[in-house]
């Protein structure tokens, strides 16, 4: 059994070896089967969202335009602080989209 202070430590372990690593992560996408991403609907292309059940959803809404979205104008991936060291699609969506701005 693993007590709470051993989880606090392996957890900083862990999230250490996760920053010194960052470049190879910050390079993979979000994959839609992550339970984060089909927590919060995200789809790679904003048409295939599921309407019906994200009734919030519009056409127009994308990951570029979100305001967590953290990436230059006109790039295809960029990162979101809702998927740490991971990008999303420009052309994604996923429930947690805010107006930009």
């Amino acid at each position: 059994m693993t007590s709470r202070r051993e989880f606090v430590v392996q957890l900083g372990v862990g999230a250490s070896a996760l920053l010194a690593g960052g470049q190879v992560f910050a390079q993979a996408m979000v994959d839609e089967k992550d339970a984060q991403a089909a927590a919060l609907g995200y789809k790679a292309d904003t048409t295939k969202v599921d309407n019906k059940k994200f009734a919030s959803h519009k056409p127009d809404q994308n990951c570029a335009n979100c305001a967590l979205y953290q990436a230059k104008a006109g790039d295809k991936a960029g990162g979101c602080p809702l998927f740490a060291g991971k990008k999303v699609a420009g052309a994604g969506w996923c429930s947690a989209w805010a107006k930009k701005g």
